[in-house]
């Protein structure tokens, strides 16, 4: 969706967020030129991205050419080479047929793509405290399921992806390193306002890749 005809979304006033968790997983780059091995074969890429100021900052940052275009336009600007490439996650790549337009692919995994679930706030206080539980409960069960179901299907989703066509390569842990020290910029700029915040997430972060 361009950003002209961004919608006016909900103000986090009007949901409550009874903390049900889900995920696309993480996003990958495919393009049409060439197999990506290390950071630096992105330059020069024109890549669409969702409409919005943290993907075009990202994209810029190594060395690509961000492209905002709406989501149901993408397979056209892929197939008429209006664009070199997208990026999303896998179960989306595969859902959406790229393979048929799009040459490589690389497992980038430069971004997670969660999905909260949310509720109409004026419904969620005219329920009772017990209501508000059994929903809360739900919620959080449904997320698990909804993580390893997803997490379960995705290594059969990329051998598809490679029976399709597509020729699959990975970033090396040094590339991975090399990526996210070309996103330190972005994140600095975008998470100036919550830095206490992202300086916790990056921490944790941090020991889990030990």
């Amino acid at each position: 969706m361009a950003p002209s005809c961004t919608p006016s979304w909900p103000t986090r006033a009007s949901w409550a967020w009874p903390t049900g968790n889900w995920e696309l997983g993480f996003r990958n780059i495919t393009n049409g030129k060439r197999a990506i091995n290390k950071v630096e074969d992105l330059e020069g890429l024109k890549l669409r991205v969702i409409p919005n100021a943290i993907n075009v900052d990202w994209v810029k940052a190594v060395g690509a050419n961000p492209t905002p275009m709406a989501f149901p336009e993408v397979y056209a600007g892929l197939e008429s080479k209006a664009i070199d490439g997208q990026e999303n996650p896998i179960s989306v790549i595969l859902a959406n047929k790229f393979f048929e337009v799009q040459k490589h692919m690389v497992l980038s995994n430069h971004q997670y793509n969660p999905q909260s679930m949310i509720f109409s706030k004026k419904v969620w206080d005219t329920l009772s405290a017990t209501e508000q539980k059994i929903l809360k409960d739900a919620a959080v069960e449904a997320g698990l399921f909804q993580r390893k179901t997803a997490r379960d299907a995705a290594a059969g989703q990329l051998d598809t992806l490679r029976k399709s066509g597509m020729a699959v390569t990975e970033l090396s842990a040094a590339e991975q390193a090399k990526l996210r020290d070309k996103f330190k910029p972005v994140i600095d700029k975008h998470g100036a306002a919550i830095a206490a915040t992202v300086a916790e997430l990056q921490a944790e972060l941090a020991k889990a890749r030990k």
